[in-house]
């Protein structure tokens, strides 16, 4: 190799490296401005009934069991979850994935504290959530199968393409299905 390439080998680790830490830095300061561990939420869910809801869930929603845990009663009441009440735990998600939100279903074996709502703005808290299919079919045969009712004059066309199907789970909750009737 001749002196003139290696000298300009010579002078272009220097300036790599510079750029490797610029860019180190940069990355770990957009990275930084989340406080966020990850990008997905986990919700509890108390039933009434969780034979019930886990049926609605796993069977007529389609979500899949991934887990399930319990919680003592003395971490119960130091965390405050409850006031040392130990409970089970099941834990459902969309897919099998470790990207999929948590819906995790537990019960007290005890009736709601509050009537059963029937449109959203009939209590406060989470009264629905969204889920986003690629096919209205497969859920709506579910719901048939399974005799859920389907709320208001669903299904309705929400644009060109998807329509809007709502039904309740067996505590009021609210489910919003989005997606192509086909």
């Amino acid at each position: 190799m001749n002196d003139y390439i290696k000298q300009k080998m010579k002078m272009k680790k220097p300036v790599f490296i510079l750029l490797l830490v610029l860019t180190s830095i940069l990355t770990s300061n957009i990275m930084a401005q989340s406080e966020f561990a990850g990008n997905q939420i986990g919700v509890g869910l108390v039933a009434k009934d969780i034979d019930k809801s886990l049926d609605f869930y796993l069977n007529v929603i389609g979500m899949k069991k991934v887990g399930e845990f319990e919680v003592a009663a003395e971490f119960a009441k130091s965390s405050g979850l409850s006031n040392g009440v130990p409970f089970h735990v099941d834990v459902l998600k969309l897919e099998d994935s470790p990207d999929a939100n948590q819906w995790k279903i537990m019960s007290f074996n005890k009736e709601a504290a509050h009537p059963m709502p029937k449109f959203i703005q009939d209590d406060t808290g989470v009264q629905y959530i969204t889920i986003m299919v690629n096919s209205l079919e497969p859920f709506l045969q579910r719901i048939k199968k399974h005799k859920v009712k389907l709320l208001g004059d669903t299904p309705v066309p929400l644009g060109e393409e998807n329509h809007f199907v709502l039904v309740q789970d067996p505590d009021g909750t609210i489910i919003e299905l989005i997606g192509p009737l086909k």
